[in-house]
C-alpha cells in the first residue's frame, strides 16, 4: 500500500469547487495521488506528518505555454516589436547558438525558476525537445513537449520531413512516461504550409495528439494572411480541420465576435500570456469575452526571452487586471477565476485536467504551498484575493509532483545551483561574443 502522508495548513485553496476555501484544512497523500481533502478536524490530528503553519495549499501552477531554453536569452532583444525581435535578434542568435545541449541548458534553468515560483507543470515549445524531456527528468516536474514544427531549415531540422521525423521519434520515446507527454507544435500559421498542416491533422487524430500553436498573435500577422491568402488564419486552420477540441491556440489577441462563437463551438482551448503580450505590444486577449462564450482559458509565461520571467502568479493578477480594463468592468475575471486559469484551466488546455490542476482525491499529489502570514499579507481577509492580487512567487516555499517533494523552504533538493550558475555564465559570455561578433 502507498505511503500516506498527510498535510496540514492554515488554508486550503482546492480549485474546485470553484471559490472554495477550507480554514484550517489537510491534504492527505497516498503515494502519487490524492486520497482527501477537507478540514483538519475530520483526521487524528496525531497522525499529521507536517503542519504548514501560516501558509495555503494549493494546486501546482501549470504554465500552458513557455519556450523553456529561451531563458538563456532574456534580456537580449527588448522593447521591440513581434516581428523585428524575432527577423533581427531572436532567429540569428538562435541559427548560431541552437543545439541539444543549449537547449538542455536552459530547459534547467527555466524549471528551476519556474519550480521556485510553484510552476509543477509546463507546456513547452522549442527545439530539441529530447532536451527539454531530460531536464524535466533530472528536476521531476511534470510537462508536455512539443514536436516542432516549421516549413523551413533550422539547426534542429532541415525541413518539414525532418521535424516530423524527430518528432514522431520522441512521441515514441516517451509511450507510458508518468510524468511527461507530447503534443505537435506548428509554429504559427505563417511558418507552416498547408500540406505540413494537413499531415499535421492526420496524424493528430491517428495518435491522439492535442495541437500547440501560436494563432492570431499580432494585428500585423492577420493583415499579411489576409493580404496574401485572402484569408485570415483562424478561417484557414478551420478550413483544414484544425479549428476543433485539440487544438490549443496561444495568444489570440485579434479576434473577431464570430471568431469566439467558432472557437467556443470547436472545443479549442486559448492560452493566454497577458505579459509577453503587453511587452511586444502584440494586442489584448478578450478574455472576458472568451469565458462568456465557454471557451476554455489557461495562462502562459512565453519565453522568459519576450516575458522576461516565468512567474505565473505574476501573469494570473496581470491577467485579472488587464481583463478588468479590457471589458470595462470591474468583475471580469475575478481571483478565483484567474486562480483557476492558472491551475486547471491550463490543465485543460493540455488535456490533463482529469489528472492535474485541482486538490480533489484520486488526482495526481501536484501541489504548493505558499506562506500567507508575511507582514507584506496582512491583513488577511480572503486567500483566494491575496493569492491573485498581493502574493509573490518568492513566497512559495514547498513543492511536491506526483507525491514527491520537489522544493523544500524554498531550495531545489539535488541541484546543484552553484553548478547551474556557472553553466549560465558560460552561456551569457558564449551570447555576448556572438552580439559583439
Amino acid at each position: 500500500m502507498p505511503q500516506q502522508t498527510i498535510l496540514r495548513a492554515d488554508w486550503v485553496v482546492p480549485v474546485r469547487p470553484a471559490g472554495q476555501v477550507i480554514r484550517d484544512g489537510v491534504v492527505v497523500l497516498e503515494g502519487e495521488r490524492i486520497a482527501a481533502v477537507g478540514p483538519a478536524s475530520s483526521v487524528d490530528p496525531t497522525r499529521v506528518d507536517e503542519h504548514l503553519r501560516g501558509h495555503v495549499l494549493l494546486p501546482g501552477l501549470v504554465n500552458a505555454h513557455t519556450h523553456l531554453a529561451m531563458t538563456l536569452m532574456r534580456g537580449v532583444a527588448d522593447d521591440l516589436p513581434l516581428m523585428t525581435w524575432l527577423q533581427e535578434h531572436i532567429w540569428p542568435l538562435e541559427g548560431q547558438l541552437v543545439n541539444a545541449e543549449f537547449c538542455h541548458d536552459g530547459a534547467r534553468l527555466g524549471l528551476a525558476e519556474s519550480l521556485r515560483g510553484g510552476v509543477t507543470c509546463v507546456n513547452d515549445m522549442y527545439f530539441h525537445p529530447q532536451a527539454t524531456v531530460a531536464a524535466l527528468d533530472e528536476l521531476g516536474l511534470r510537462g508536455m513537449v512539443g514536436l516542432i514544427l516549421l516549413d523551413f531549415p533550422t539547426p534542429y531540422a532541415d525541413g518539414p520531413a525532418a521535424y516530423f521525423e524527430r518528432g514522431l521519434e520522441l512521441h515514441d520515446s516517451l509511450r507510458g512516461h508518468a510524468r511527461i507527454g507530447c503534443m505537435f507544435a506548428p509554429h504559427a500559421p505563417y511558418t507552416v504550409g498547408d500540406d505540413s498542416l494537413r499531415r499535421l491533422r492526420s496524424l493528430s487524430d491517428e495518435l491522439n495528439l492535442r495541437v500547440h500553436m501560436h494563432v492570431h498573435e499580432t494585428a500585423q500577422e492577420v493583415a499579411d494572411a489576409e493580404s496574401q491568402q485572402g484569408r485570415r488564419p483562424l478561417s484557414r486552420l478551420q478550413d483544414l480541420g484544425l479549428l476543433n477540441e485539440a487544438l490549443t491556440a496561444v495568444h489570440m489577441t485579434q479576434l473577431q465576435p464570430a471568431e469566439i462563437e467558432a472557437v467556443a463551438a470547436a472545443g479549442a482551448s486559448v492560452v493566454h500570456c497577458p505579459e509577453s503580450n503587453l511587452k511586444l505590444a502584440s494586442g489584448f486577449c478578450p478574455v472576458d469575452a472568451l469565458l462568456r462564450a465557454g471557451v476554455p482559458l489557461g495562462l502562459g509565461t512565453d519565453g522568459a526571452a519576450s516575458n522576461n520571467d516565468l512567474d505565473l502568479l505574476g501573469e494570473a493578477r496581470t491577467a485579472a487586471l488587464l481583463a478588468k480594463g479590457v471589458a470595462g468592468r470591474a468583475d471580469a475575471l475575478p481571483a478565483a477565476q484567474a486562480l483557476e486559469m492558472a491551475t486547471l484551466g491550463g490543465a485543460q488546455a493540455l488535456g490533463l485536467a482529469d489528472e492535474i490542476g485541482s486538490l480533489e482525491p484520486g488526482k495526481q499529489a501536484d501541489l504548493i504551498a505558499l506562506r500567507i502570514d508575511e507582514l507584506e499579507s496582512q491583513p488577511l481577509f480572503d486567500p483566494l484575493s491575496h493569492l491573485v492580487y498581493a502574493a509573490s512567487r518568492r513566497q512559495v516555499t514547498q513543492a511536491w509532483v506526483a507525491g514527491v517533494r520537489r522544493l523544500r523552504d524554498g531550495e531545489l533538493p539535488g541541484v546543484d545551483v552553484g553548478a547551474l550558475r556557472a553553466n549560465v555564465s558560460q552561456w551569457q559570455q558564449r551570447i555576448e561574443e556572438l552580439r559583439r561578433g
